[in-house]
């Protein structure tokens, strides 16, 4: 009887779970999944700066130059041209007689409602929610609903002065100087509730022992206000003035929509609007866009440049 060896059958270990793709590791995998948001963000962020950064090198205008090849490089002219004509300089005068006093009114008003709004008392909750609600609405919708309001022949607001006061009617939106008067009180109206909310956020942080203490050393209203509430409040406020100014020096919206950047409301974005779309002039638009771009910028730089030299002196 022949015996007949008998080879046992090699047999290949188990596969692990996941073996074949151990060199995809966990950042590996968030990057790739990120990489396409973070690109098309990029390209719609950056580019169009890169671009309009061109743009205000050269004398580009979309309605004889149907190609962006045929855009001719005119180095500095632009910038020099709009620093150089007196019309540009005259809507810088009107930007800053808009932004001034639309942002103080907003950070006066928002700050004092949120020192008023910073105890507990009944309906506190419902009362901040309504007050909220300006800040919701979009421009747009807030402008129109502002211009029906502001018409000189069936608007609620002429209704109140002329029947309801006794006085004579204003042209709100027609006259130069209640135009800009009408323009500053729709934005102080919207944006207003956005400084109470940082405001109220800052007064709520504050700790309360403080003022505990302060009680102790038997300190009045304002040494408990200067030395403790706005010290402490102050960065938030800070923010929030950097932020409304900045909205405020590029607002477009409710100027359009209120008299279509007619007499009295012809601000900086308005001016650029103008050049861009009514003479068609790109580059000329976009050299004005970056040296708005550089003012708020500096004003920006300088605001905060200012209050940390004064809590310097103040430790």
């Amino acid at each position: 009887m022949t015996t007949q060896s008998i080879t046992p059958e090699t047999t290949r270990p188990a596969a692990k779970p996941g073996l074949r793709l151990r060199w995809l590791s966990d950042r590996l995998l968030a990057g790739t999944f990120l990489a396409p948001t973070l690109l098309l963000l990029l390209f719609i962020t950056i580019f169009p700066l890169i671009w309009s950064l061109y743009l205000s090198f050269t004398s580009y205008n979309v309605n004889s130059d149907p190609s962006w090849l045929e855009a001719k490089w005119v180095g500095v002219d632009n910038y020099v041209y709009m620093l150089t004509t007196p019309r540009v300089w005259e809507r810088f005068i009107e930007s800053a007689t808009f932004v001034v006093p639309t942002v103080t009114l907003e950070f006066l008003l928002g700050f004092g409602i949120a020192l008023l709004f910073n105890r507990e008392f009944k309906g506190r909750g419902l009362i901040t929610t309504v007050i909220l609600i300006p800040m919701m609405v979009a421009p747009l919708v807030a402008g129109l609903f502002w211009r029906f309001m502001f018409q000189a022949d069936i608007g609620i607001v002429n209704y109140l002065i002329h029947d309801v006061l006794g006085f004579q009617p204003v042209f709100w939106l027609t006259d130069r100087t209640s135009a800009m008067i009408s323009l500053i009180i729709v934005d102080t109206w919207q944006w207003t509730p956005f400084i109470f909310l940082i405001s109220l956020a800052g007064l709520t942080a504050v700790p309360k022992y403080l003022y505990e203490a302060a009680d102790v050393d038997r300190a009045s209203t304002w040494f408990k206000f200067r030395h403790i509430t706005l010290p402490l409040v102050w960065p938030l406020l800070l923010i929030g003035i950097i932020f409304r100014l900045m909205d405020a020096y590029k607002l477009f919206e409710l100027a359009w929509v209120l008299t279509s950047g007619g007499p009295g409301t012809r601000v900086l974005p308005v001016h650029l609007y103008k050049i861009a779309f009514g003479d068609f002039a790109t580059g000329r638009a976009s050299a004005l866009g970056y040296i708005m771009l550089v003012v708020i910028i500096a004003l920006a730089n300088l605001l905060v440049r200012a209050i940390n030299r004064s809590r310097a002196a103040e430790v």
